[in-house]
């Protein structure tokens, strides 16, 4: 059976942490202010760069005054925040062997498009996804299902599984009704086994195996 397999980006393909942490501590030093650790930083992607911005604010105790200013230079800096971020383990070899079986595959990201392109540009997974959206590729992003059902509706006719490693993930694909499949090593902090989902793997190698044994059912 052929799939429709939409993955998430950051925490599921990419381990992006690394960029969008040194990012954001470049735009506070510009700005004089003080800086974040690598764990804040991982805390709060997930929803969105304005989300990010938000709960860095909330952190630093800085006002509602500084988010347009703070995010327009987190997003300047945002789309070149590549060079520090790598794919996961084994993920350029599942990728490869999804593809080799004939599924069809996206993504669906919080993460903005223009950042979204070039990461997957950079990282050469680009090939891999006819289909890809960004967090304002449309005027609603996860949770919201609206993303993921459109990525799986470019993709065409066929059985569809979302791939993912966050709450965020977990609770867009139980909205739209559609198995979900748990990267575990990703950025989530709520336990495993309290979140949504078919089946949970922490090795990319296991992904093909898990996928075939659900097209076969």
């Amino acid at each position: 059976m052929i799939l429709n397999i939409v993955f998430d980006l950051d925490g599921t393909l990419i381990d992006s942490a690394p960029d969008i942490h040194a990012a954001a501590n470049k735009v506070l030093a510009a700005e004089g202010l003080g800086q974040i650790t690598f764990a804040q930083s991982r805390g709060y992607v997930g929803h969105g760069a304005a989300v990010f911005i938000e709960r860095m604010r909330a952190d630093l105790g800085l006002g509602e005054e500084r988010q347009a200013p703070l995010l327009a230079a987190f997003l300047e800096l945002y789309e070149g925040a590549v060079h520090l971020t790598e794919p996961y383990r084994g993920v350029v070899a599942a990728l490869e062997a999804l593809t080799a079986k004939g599924h069809r595959l996206g993504v669906c990201t919080n993460k903005p498009i223009g950042p979204t392109r070039a990461v997957l540009a950079h990282l050469d997974l680009a090939r891999f996804f006819p289909v890809v959206l960004g967090g304002d590729s449309m005027a609603v992003r996860k949770p919201d299902p609206t993303p993921l059902l459109a990525a799986f509706e470019g993709l065409g006719e066929g059985m569809c599984v979302y791939v993912g490693d966050s709450e965020v993930d977990a609770e867009t694909a139980s909205r739209a009704e559609v198995p979900f499949y748990l990267y575990s090593p990703g950025y989530r902090k709520t336990p495993v086994e309290e979140l949504y989902h078919t089946a949970a793997f922490d090795d990319f190698a296991e992904l093909p195996g898990l996928l075939d044994t659900l097209g076969k059912g």
